[in-house]
């Protein structure tokens, strides 16, 4: 018998310093799916079909690659989580393939783009808050709504991963069942006439579809859920690779349908200047004006569970680093419901603060570069990731490794690998400028927590 892949043979979680004693897993395959979907999903899709209304139905096509290449990610972090099923994946991954250098590089990557994105998000519930209950530009107001989006999602971290399992599973069935009713039931009021042009952009189609892309790739963020929070995932070799196609594909049917219904239900020249395309979408299947509301509420929670699994991947990141001495101490730390409180405690302040910054600074803030830079530093731990994979399977003799499963894991990694550096490519050159300097802005980190490791040991 030939045996396994050592990219499939699972590796048990190595006993680091300051290693907590192993914890019971409490994310089952729904919930796991759920983290994924949720974490995909968040406010952004209430947006989508108005921003790349502009190049016209083109705009599905660069929808279709990226759903393909999303799943390809989701097959590949299960691949990874099959050698590798612990805490902390994007991270452990590189660390374990290039060394501890690599690993700090995506934990460091992954925790920025995980602070300042969940600041963003919390933000972002104002707008739709707003719509029900007005709060008449008052800053104080906004900035109230906004942290308290911020630490409800967090008081449920703090209670421990079972309620962030049931909160999580909650708020994607608050979400994804409206979402999915106006993508299948809006089909059947579809108006042709409403589509407008495949081309409206006036570039050749292949740049069309680039330039929709660019507007779209980050839409995915958050396929790589079920991996890093492996340790709380029963049977994480198989779950985290199940949990991240499926909740992949659910989130790419919601995007596709719910983007076709939107246009085919709004005349392409009002939604190009639409502020709330499926509100208006489902002010045309009703006849009536409540859409907003609606929508609105359904954003709410969308967004809640969307930073409640954030949180929740906020935290574990640095956990597992923090159990190699790559990243300060307390960060290992876990309380007890199972989650490492200090890491909520710790973007939930940080969090706090852009939050204020957002509404007292002017319009050209630090808080808008930081949201900026996160277009970078969430692709970094996918490109290592890849790269690892493909590390491995180089690795890897003939005697082995089946032909035909190498070439099937060497194509979902270069593929996952091409797809990670596009998305890097894609955020643009103030974006790769600003998140690089802050990437190695890191750097003093981990050579001051190395050197505390060498001091200790010595």
């Amino acid at each position: 018998m030939t045996a396994p892949s050592p990219t499939e043979a699972p590796a048990p979680e190595p006993a680091l310093a300051g290693a907590a004693a192993p914890r019971r897993r409490t994310f089952g395959l729904a919930a796991a799916t759920a983290l994924v979907t949720g974490n995909i999903i968040g406010g952004g899709i209430f947006a989508l079909p108005a921003a790349v209304a502009p190049y016209g139905t083109v705009s599905l096509v660069a929808f279709v690659v990226l759903s393909v290449a999303a799943v390809l990610l989701a097959l590949l972090f299960g691949k990874l989580a099959r050698r590798s099923p612990v805490t902390g994946g994007l991270y452990v991954y590189p660390r374990d393939a290039f060394g501890p250098f690599a690993g700090f590089l995506s934990a460091w990557s992954y925790w920025t783009m995980c602070w300042v994105s969940i600041a963003a998000l919390a933000v972002a519930v104002v707008g739709y808050v707003d719509v029900l209950i007005p709060l008449h530009g008052n800053h104080a107001l906004e900035g109230l709504v906004a942290l308290a989006a911020l630490w409800l999602p967090a008081a449920a971290n703090f209670a421990g991963t079972r309620w962030v399992g049931a909160v999580q599973l909650v708020s994607t069935v608050l979400k994804f069942v409206p979402l999915l009713l106006v993508a299948t039931i809006g089909l059947f009021f579809v108006d042709a006439d409403n589509f407008g042009p495949f081309n409206a952009s006036g570039q050749s189609t292949p740049g069309a579809v680039a330039a929709a892309a660019a507007l779209l790739l980050y839409s995915f963020l958050g396929v790589e859920s079920a991996a890093v929070s492996a340790g709380e995932v029963e049977d994480p070799e198989r779950t985290v690779g199940r949990a991240s196609v499926l909740g992949t594909l659910a989130s790419a049917v919601v995007y596709i349908l719910g983007t076709v219904a939107v246009f085919g239900l709004v005349p392409h020249d009002r939604l190009v200047n639409s502020g709330a395309p499926f509100a208006d979408a489902v002010n045309a299947i009703t006849g009536g004006s409540w859409g907003g509301t609606a929508i609105a509420l359904v954003a709410v929670a969308s967004i809640t569970g969307c930073l409640n699994g954030w949180i929740l991947m906020a935290a574990q990141m640095p956990y597992a680093a923090a159990r190699d001495g790559l990243f300060p101490k307390p960060f290992s730390k876990v309380g007890k419901g199972g989650v490492p409180a200090f890491g909520v405690w710790a973007v939930a302040v940080l969090g706090t603060l852009l939050i204020a910054l957002n509404y007292t600074a002017g319009p050209d803030t630090t808080f808008r570069v930081l949201v900026l830079i996160t277009t970078f530093t969430g692709c970094v731990p996918y490109l290592l990731s890849a790269a690892a994979q493909l590390f491995w399977l180089v690795q890897g003799t003939p005697e082995r490794v089946r032909p035909a499963g190498l070439a099937r894991d060497l194509t979902v990694a270069a593929l996952s690998f091409a797809f990670s550096f596009w998305l890097i490519a894609g955020a643009g050159y103030a974006a790769v400028y600003q998140g690089a300097l802050f990437l190695f802005a890191g750097i003093p980190v981990y050579v001051w927590l190395r050197g505390r490791q060498k001091e200790t040991a010595a």
